[in-house]
């Protein structure tokens, strides 16, 4: 069946082709894809819309767009309305940094490149790496753009198996003004924005922001707040070219929330705190312990250990130990110069310092077990009062150059370059006691109880590559050709786990994987002046992900795992007609030396360690289509716009005792839509009522679990749009509604092999007023 509905998709691509031909022979030929000719606040022209033009499948999010999101929105979750991106998130904005997850064709969140603007922003780890959504606001980008399967060779990346995504900022105004907003919603949320541009003098121009954003929880007690800031200066000379600093600056910190079984989640795991649902959190307070033996209740809990109070492992439910803390700061400076009339050269240096901590509990006995494993040689231990207070720090710097140089000679664009980062990276992680064991008490980080990573680790990146692109039939055909190379470096030194405590060991370990030659080719062939054919090819490498992980385990060693190599094929369609614009493709993905972690018997031993090993390919084949039209029967006042994605991502092998060949890959959906309605009834005056669909998903790799689908209702209501008030522009008031029908559903998934999987339950619906203005 699936194999079928491949083959129909491809057939129908070859029917489109056919009528495209035939329409061909009657019409005559521009160089280029006329423009869309619909109009309205919120439909984007064709190259934003379709992708016109480009080679591979890629689409972007227009600032209207951005800005119509509820405010405070990620610019990750608003992957979500691009066709064949499975976001899911915690919270309605997607703040929660843990709480989300993208998968798109064969490949989750660490196998897509993210850059913003000219800088490349490395892995994409919650802890430890540069994850996107720390360093935008959407008031502050111009575009986001996409590239579902193959991403330009020209964009730098060490994560990508395929997928890129490019945040493109809003640079300075040419003339002074500004903008505000502020917002309220739903669980106490706070969220003020402001920006001053200067305007431009003299060729200098720049624009600072702000923005804070404070709640609570939605489920559970604790708040989440971010304090954000961004600004840029700019200098153009009049002869062209430019110099920009940019600078970003986040402050981050919130209370955690779990995720739960199926069985917690319906109330049929016997949890004594009585928690059921979506609503199924942390607990606010601390139970008073009872006498040992007692029955357990939300109020009173039994002393497991004779004399230790708060030694039981239900404490480890109370808030407070549940804390994430980030602060990240980058600074860019780029340099973008003509040389002559056909070359055009782009320098971009940066630099990153973060640092944080997040907490998390652990039981007594537990804390006990590896106190005494460590007493008698790691000196300073503190033996174990109760519960632990369990710390996690990360502090690194990331530094880079990347640039390229673009010749144009007759029918080529000749495009070279070259990038080079050094990424350091320092975590530790230790247990310490806190005051009378009791959760609510002061940590004692002068009373360490065992201790459990302190290492460093490095990436050394180079990457290269030459693209020429070949203007034909008097622009009709244009051909992509090139290639990069990738070389990496890896090195992780210091205590990587508690049997180096133990063995009193710190060693060095390094890896590297390089292939040089990762060829790309793409061609689009204008058919009409309205239409358009595309195809592509790509090869692309990543570092493994996780690599402090896989390397923190006390086995394998070096050599390493294998980096993970994918294959992208793509064919596709696009037209561009008077009403309606739409874009079709049909695409094959397979990525080879998948990484997954799993236990395996330590030799001479019946114990078990967990760790990272290549276990084979996954294979995922599709369609996605992509649209938006305005009818002219409706008297060009509503609109729409849809995305529809059909996507089969199955394991090609087995590994270790698990017979997968041939299942789904979990958290991967066969279908997803998304689509909207837009009424403009009036100027000034924008209703949109959007709908996304989520077909069921496998959760572990023995396909034993699924979870439903489901349907989420959006709808935002925007007035006053172009209305001016004295010195005041566009003073607009918007409402914003997630969740509209309120459903009941769950949504991101941590995976398992051949165990029931946990989840976080979706949001429930939430209400934002947003009152903004420019002047």
């Amino acid at each position: 069946m699936q194999k079928t509905t491949w083959f129909a998709t491809v057939a129908g691509v070859g029917v489109l082709l056919g009528s495209m031909a035939g329409e061909a022979a009657a019409q005559a030929r521009g160089p280029e894809v006329e423009e869309l000719v619909v109009t309205g606040s919120r439909v984007s022209e064709a190259k934003v819309a379709i992708g016109t033009d480009e080679p591979t499948a890629t689409v972007s999010i227009t600032s209207d767009a951005l800005l119509s999101a509820p405010a405070g929105i990620t610019g990750l979750k608003m992957l979500e309305s691009l066709p064949g991106f499975n976001v899911q998130a915690n919270d309605a904005l997607g703040m929660y940094e843990f709480g989300n997850s993208v998968s798109v064709r064969a490949f989750n969140f660490q196998q897509i490149g993210f850059l913003l603007d000219d800088v490349p922003m490395g892995r994409s780890d919650q802890f430890g790496g540069s994850p996107i959504y720390r360093y935008v606001d959407n008031e502050n980008l111009a575009r986001v753009t996409a590239s579902s399967g193959a991403g330009d060779v020209a964009l730098a990346s060490y994560a990508s198996l395929g997928p890129i995504v490019s945040y493109i900022s809003r640079g300075p105004a040419e003339t002074f003004g500004g903008r505000v907003s502020y917002s309220r919603g739903s669980d106490e949320l706070l969220r003020a924005f402001g920006r001053i541009d200067t305007g431009e003098h003299n060729g200098f121009s720049a624009f600072v922001s702000a923005s804070t954003v404070s709640g609570e929880l939605w489920r559970g007690p604790g708040t989440i707040d971010r304090d954000h800031y961004e600004g840029q200066a700019r200098y153009r000379w009049s002869t062209g070219g430019s110099l920009t600093f940019q600078t970003v600056h986040n402050k981050y910190f919130d209370y955690d929330s779990p995720s739960i079984t199926k069985a917690q989640y319906a109330g049929t795991a016997g949890d004594i705190f009585g928690r059921s649902g979506r609503e199924f959190a942390y607990i606010g307070y601390v139970p008073v312990p009872g006498a040992a033996g007692t029955p357990a209740t939300a109020t009173s809990l039994p002393i497991t250990t004779a004399g230790i109070p708060y030694s039981n492992t239900a404490y480890n439910q109370y808030y407070k130990f549940a804390v994430n803390s980030r602060e990240d700061h980058l600074y860019a400076l780029t340099l973008k110069t003509p040389i002559g009339e056909n070359v055009d050269v782009s320098v971009t240096g940066y630099y990153e310092d973060k640092k944080g901590y997040g907490v998390s509990p652990e039981a007594y006995a537990t804390s006990l077990a590896s106190h005494n494993a460590e007493r008698l040689i790691v000196p300073g231990l503190f033996a174990p009062r109760g519960i632990q207070y369990g710390l996690s720090t990360i502090d690194g710097k990331r530094k880079g150059l990347t640039g390229n140089a673009v010749w144009r000679w007759t029918i080529h664009t000749v495009q070279a370059g070259a990038w080079y980062e050094d990424d350091d990276y320092h975590r530790t992680q230790q247990r310490y006691n806190v005051a009378n064991g009791n959760p609510d008490g002061a940590p004692l980080l002068n009373e360490p109880v065992h201790l459990q990573r302190n290492y460093t680790s490095n990436r050394k990146t180079t990457q290269i590559f030459l693209k020429d692109t070949i203007s034909l039939l008097d622009g009709q055909l244009k051909v992509d050709v090139g290639f990069k190379g990738l070389d990496i470096d890896y090195e992780i030194s210091g205590y990587r786990n508690p049997g180096d405590f133990i063995n009193r060991r710190t060693p060095t370990i390094t890896d590297k994987w390089k292939d040089l030659f990762l060829p790309q080719v793409g061609a689009v062939w204008s058919v009409t002046s309205r239409d358009q054919v595309f195809v592509s090819y790509s090869e692309n490498m990543a570092l493994p992900r996780g690599a402090d992980d896989i390397f923190s385990a006390a086995s394998p060693l070096a050599p390493g795992p294998d980096a993970e190599k994918a294959k992208n094929y793509e064919l596709g369609v696009r037209t561009n007609r008077p009403t309606f614009n739409a874009s079709l493709v049909a695409y094959f993905t397979k990525f080879d030396n998948r990484l997954q972690s799993f236990a395996s018997p330590v030799p001479g031993s019946t114990t078990t360690e967990t760790f990272f090993q290549n276990v084979g390919s996954v294979e995922a084949h599709g369609a996605e289509f992509s649209g938006q039209w305005k009818p002219e029967f409706l008297g060009g006042k509503v609109y729409f716009n849809t995305n529809l994605s059909y996507n089969i991502s199955e394991f090609k092998d087995n590994f270790a005792t698990f017979a997968i060949t041939g299942n789904r890959v979990p958290d991967f959906p066969k279908w997803l839509f998304q689509g909207g309605v837009t009424f403009e009834p009036t100027p000034g005056a924008i209703l949109n009522l959007s709908a996304r669909t989520i077909s069921k998903r496998y959760t572990n790799f023995l396909n034993t679990e699924t979870t439903g689908g489901y349907t989420i209702l959006a709808a935002y209501l925007d007035l006053g749009d172009g209305v001016d008030w004295g010195y005041l522009k566009n003073v607009k008031a918007r409402i914003n509604v997630d969740n509209l029908l309120d459903e009941d559903y769950l949504g991101t998934i941590s995976t398992t092999i051949n165990t029931p999987a946990t989840f976080r339950p979706g949001p429930r619906r939430t209400v934002q007023v947003t009152l903004s203005t420019e002047f």
